[in-house]
């Protein structure tokens, strides 16, 4: 009886998607309701990479244009009339999130629709922080830290903005610049990010009383990202030799959410 219930938790273990393991030990047994169960792993993608790029594009454009940059194929001289962030974010999306005390009790920092309505099917943060592959060195990033997340692959993204974790995003993400183009951004790790959705790091988990109303998704940028745009990404490889597409991971919305809303997501997932 033993080794059969084993086995099956070594399978159920196989079968962890990915997320965070010290909430799971401590509060899967109290939110069994908050699992979320998908057939098979082609299915936990919620909209397709396509959709994910465009509207990436689309906000990295216009937070390019409104801080007085130009695009290729601009013939008009730099804008002077900066915007902030939540506002590009709002009139390229509909929609605008930031940081607030969580409407959970003692769950600190959590994220909300503060302007609009996010549609269904919508990408709504991003998931900040250093990328690293399964065979790289991770252990002294990871003591005590809570925001590391694994993806089905076993790719790890730190996205602490604190200690150590600070400091190794900083550093690789100077080491990649091309020339004049910065291929990272390092203002997630302030209180005012360039990038108004790198904040997925503070959404909290969802509870029988609040489900799910976002979800994770990894998604690999592509290598046809234009260059100037990717200044905007929160994400950075940990090895420079790194041959794997950069991985991001987006919180995509599983209904309307309206403003007032506070973002939950489910930490663990089962995939059948």
């Amino acid at each position: 009886m033993f080794s059969a219930a084993l086995r099956r938790f070594q399978e159920k273990w196989r079968s962890y998607r990915y997320r965070f393991v010290p909430w799971v030990v401590f509060n899967l047994p109290k939110n069994e309701k908050t699992l979320r169960l998908v057939a098979d792993r082609s299915e936990d993608k919620v909209v397709s990479d396509e959709q994910v790029t465009e509207s990436l594009q689309r906000l990295f454009r216009a937070l390019l244009r409104s801080s007085g940059g130009l695009l290729p194929g601009d013939h008009r001289g730099p804008t002077h009339q900066e915007q902030k962030e939540g506002e590009v974010l709002f009139q390229s999306l509909g929609f605008c999130v930031e940081r607030r005390p969580s409407s959970l009790p003692s769950a600190g920092t959590g994220v909300f629709v503060v302007k609009g309505v996010v549609p269904k099917g919508a990408p709504v943060v991003m998931y900040p922080g250093t990328v690293y592959q399964p065979y790289e060195p991770i252990l002294l990033q990871s003591i005590r830290n809570p925001f590391v997340f694994r993806c089905i692959d076993g790719v790890l993204v730190d996205g602490n903005d604190k200690g150590i974790s600070r400091m190794v995003f900083r550093s690789c993400s100077g080491r990649d610049r091309m020339g004049p183009y910065l291929t990272s951004d390092t203002s997630w790790l302030t209180d005012s990010p360039r990038n108004p959705l790198a904040v997925g790091q503070y959404v909290n988990n969802c509870s029988n009383q609040r489900p799910a109303n976002v979800c994770y998704q990894e998604y690999d940028v592509p290598k046809s990202f234009p260059i100037e745009l990717r200044q905007f990404l929160p994400n950075v490889n940990y090895s420079h030799c790194t041959q794997r597409p950069l991985r991001c991971v987006v919180l995509v919305s599983l209904r309307d959410i309206p403003a007032g809303e506070e973002l939950f997501s489910n930490y663990y997932t089962i995939v059948r």
